[in-house]
């Protein structure tokens, strides 16, 4: 590893990951956040300082890989009518994960791992990663089963002590305790605000839009959220996906 130690692609210098390379260090993880709004209580960069998270934890719980920038923005164009979101077309964030890929493929990388964290991206990363698997040399792995993210952050929250589930989650208590977890000095408690709760169309926030089922954009009670529950939260995404970069690489 580098030699102050540090698992962030932007902040090391180009000797470091020449000797990250060098001393073995061959998986990049790829976070694909959004700035989009999350309600009146949370930023709009929570998809990609969740995505930030994510990726430095599985990287340093591996021991030999980095964390790349997070791509952002991403696919939030069902957010549009909430001022200060921005989004891209899915064919522009595919192009973006292509162009990533193919430059840590260039430097010697031999696994890149793409991790969405907003629910718009995941669709786009599932369709590119064979795409580009097929251009370069390194094994691309993408974990976007939508999912298995949703029920690993239902997870956490029970595991947690917190007895409530979403089916739909944004902004709501899973959401919120990932946030205050991890910079609890950007979540607004005081505009904390509950949005519709049980079933909820997904097909219909993509088609006509977050307002035509939520007026504040938040789905759930953040109420509920901790900053305990946040951790065990993140804690859980990361083991589970390091298992499975795990998985992925031995079977190489």
């Amino acid at each position: 590893m580098p030699s102050r130690g540090s698992v962030l692609l932007e902040e090391m210098v180009w000797p470091d990951v020449e000797s990250a390379l060098e001393d073995g260090t061959r998986t990049a993880i790829v976070s694909v956040g959004s700035l989009e709004q999350h309600g009146p209580h949370l930023p709009l960069n929570m998809d990609t300082l969740d995505g930030d998270e994510l990726s430095r934890r599985i990287a340093a719980k591996l021991g030999d890989a980095l964390a790349a920038p997070t791509i952002r923005p991403g696919c939030s164009g069902h957010h549009m009518e909430f001022p200060g979101t921005i989004t891209v077309p899915p064919e522009t964030l595919m192009d973006v994960v292509r162009a990533y890929c193919r430059s840590l493929d260039e430097h010697g990388f031999e696994h890149i791992v793409l991790v969405p964290t907003h629910g718009g991206n995941f669709g786009p990363v599932k369709t590119v990663a064979p795409d580009v698997a097929r251009e370069i040399d390194a094994t691309v792995i993408p974990l976007a089963d939508l999912d298995e993210h949703m029920q690993l952050l239902n997870d956490g929250l029970s595991e947690a002590g917190i007895d409530y589930e979403q089916d739909v989650i944004h902004a709501g208590a899973a959401e919120t305790a990932v946030m205050l977890a991890v910079n609890e000095d950007l979540v607004r408690l005081e505009n904390v605000e509950v949005g519709p709760e049980g079933d909820i169309s997904t097909a219909r926030l993509l088609s006509r839009g977050f307002k035509s089922i939520t007026e504040n954009g938040v789905l759930g009670d953040p109420t509920e959220a901790t900053a305990e529950a946040g951790e065990t939260i993140i804690q859980n995404v990361v083991d589970t996906y390091v298992d499975h970069i795990e998985n992925e690489r031995r079977s190489v």
